[in-house]
């Protein structure tokens, strides 16, 4: 519980330190003396947003600090089965976030500078971030502010209320799931990217070119082979007519219509006559064997002219054929590149693309597939979800009801509507509603739609009996929005009920509610040395019961309602004491 708080420079307070005991304290005051800066305070602390603004005009910074005691947990909450139980999970929270306790004693403080709006947070003297900060307060204390009751309308919040109540087995059951739309999530991503890749057009004009490309069956070196063979073809005449003179030259006994010997007779006379000089003249054998070298090798080159003399008789459709296979060459070459080499690479990229597409298909398929995994999971995760929130529901809906029975509303049945979505979300698929039937005979319909303030106030007391038990300190900014009467006297009792088993902070308007704390506290507001000050005191007996005159008569205290405020003190200890 917390048992001291310290505010300094924040808004119109200069610095007060407040002492907070154990049970029901209240702090109640005239409009606008500053209760809501006490709470704005204490939201502060907790690691709430806040502006510049908080700081009183003129300081340097303001500041707020808070001292909780965590053995003296003020309470026997009904889901542990020991005393100390809660104190043991508050200390393992503690220790969960890197927080050691000093003796029983746990020190938040935050302070705020004017000129850069940066705030610092500790915990026991070490800077913190403020998340830790508000992790920390979350432990020790729930802050129920005076228009948080409309919070109440939001079927968001509704679902969160529930889910709170449904405590650490929903909370697993939230983390799987988180697990599972976080995968469900990076494999959508993966297909959308895989899809994104490649338009179906896209693909059509790569398999339009790869089959154009395979379909002309190109070879490397082909093109230069063809032109050198047309160009060959193309002097088709010359070269028959020039390989007919030399074999005549060679072999033929005429040319150009004359009688000639032909080469081959001619060299093969000479070796003869030269074999004849040899053996008369020996030295010149060497030129003997020079004219049968020569005779041999004329021998040869006519034998080649011949054979070429033969290929010359093509087909005379070959060269067309060349012309046409040149010219599906060239019109390649525009398209694809400036060689059939470079064509031949374009048909290897652009199979390659195709190949990876298809894989690529291949890889959604089972991308797809792990989806629809994953979406089972979900389902099942969703409807394991769906069961705990629907039997806990029931259990929440009556406590409530019996909590709004003691509150004065004896007729009313409150619901809690469950219906599912076919849409995943962080929460599931459930949707949530709080129905109320206030009367007898009445259907239940939805709490945004029926519900009065007054309802509404003693609704949110309901809840928050039930739902706070897992912090040490409770704090209700003006819970009694919207009741007087008997309906007040039945919200001090439950109440001081409540304090019973845990710290209760109450700021309000109500003589009733005033008249059951353990501790009251008045907020005023003064006039000091050409400033407005805002003060915290506790207040003794009859300070208690002069304020509690003022509340119920107002501004103008009379003996009669001096009277009436200490009979009303004196019945509240009495109902404390049963």
């Amino acid at each position: 519980m917390i048992v001291n708080l310290r505010i300094k420079n924040v808004a119109l307070i200069d610095e007060v330190e407040v002492a907070f005991a154990p049970g029901l304290n209240v702090l109640s005051g005239e409009t606008g003396a500053g209760k809501s800066i006490v709470v704005d305070s204490i939201n502060f602390l907790l690691g709430g947003r806040t502006s510049r603004d908080l700081i009183r005009t003129g300081a340097p910074s303001a500041s707020v600090e808070g001292i909780f005691d965590t053995d003296n947990m003020c309470r026997v909450p009904r889901v542990l089965s020991k005393p100390d139980s809660a104190s043991a999970a508050l200390k393992q929270g503690l220790i969960a976030l890197g927080i050691e306790l000093d003796g029983g004693q746990l020190m938040l403080s935050r302070a705020m500078q004017a000129d850069t709006g940066k705030s610092t947070c500790r915990i026991n003297g070490r800077t913190v971030t403020v998340g830790v900060l508000k992790s920390a307060a979350e432990l020790l204390v729930e802050l129920h502010g005076q228009h948080e009751h409309q919070s109440l309308l939001d079927p968001a919040k509704q679902l969160e209320m529930l889910d709170y109540f449904c405590g650490d087995e929903l909370a697993e059951m939230k983390t799987a799931l988180a697990g599972h739309l976080s995968r469900y999530k990076e494999a959508t991503r993966e297909l959308k990217k895989i899809e994104a890749g490649t338009s179906a057009e896209q693909l059509e004009i790569w398999r339009f070119q790869l089959n154009e490309i395979e379909a002309a069956a190109l070879k490397p070196g082909e093109e230069d082979a063809l032109t050198a063979k047309r160009d060959r073809l193309a002097g088709l005449e010359r070269l028959s007519r020039n390989t007919s003179d030399i074999v005549a030259l060679l072999y033929a006994g005429f040319f150009e219509g004359r009688p000639s010997m032909p080469a081959a007779d001619a060299t093969a006379k000479a070796v003869a006559l030269a074999a004849e000089i040899a053996r008369i003249d020996p030295s010149k054998e060497h030129l003997h064997t020079a004219l049968v070298d020569v005779n041999a090798v004329i021998r040869e080159i006519g034998r080649d002219f011949r054979d070429y003399e033969g290929e010359l008789d093509a087909d005379p459709h070959a060269l067309d054929a060349m012309e046409t296979r040149l010219d599906t060459i060239y019109r390649l070459k525009k398209k694809y590149g400036a060689t059939v080499e470079t064509i031949l690479m374009k048909r290897d990229d652009l199979a390659q693309k195709l190949d990876s597409v298809e894989n690529a298909e291949v890889e959604a398929r089972k991308i797809r597939a792990r989806r629809k995994e994953i979406s089972a999971e979900i389902t099942a995760v969703c409807a394991t979800m769906n069961a705990i929130r629907t039997a806990h529901a029931a259990r929440l809906s009556a406590e409530i009801t019996e909590i709004l029975r003691d509150l004065g509303m004896q007729h009313a049945e409150l619901f809690i509507q469950i219906k599912q979505k076919t849409v995943f979300a962080a929460d599931g698929n459930d949707e949530i509603e709080f129905m109320i039937s206030p009367n007898p005979g009445e259907p239940a319909k939805p709490l945004r739609k029926i519900a009065s303030g007054g309802e509404m106030s003693r609704i949110m007391l309901a809840i928050k009996t039930i739902m706070s038990d897992r912090v040490p300190t409770v704090i209700f900014d003006e819970v009694d929005t919207g009741v007087s009467g008997r309906t007040a006297q039945q919200v001090a009792e439950k109440l001081a009920a409540v304090s019973r088993t845990r710290q209760i902070l109450c700021i309000t308007h109500l003589p009733q509610i005033a008249a059951m704390a353990d501790t009251h506290f008045l907020i005023e507001k003064a006039e000091r040395t050409g400033r407005t000050i805002t003060s915290v005191a506790p207040l003794c007996t009859d300070g208690t019961i002069r304020e509690l005159a003022r509340l119920t008569g107002g501004a103008a205290i009379t003996s009669a309602t001096l009277q009436s405020a200490s009979e009303m003190k004196s019945q509240a200890d009495a109902l404390k004491k049963i």
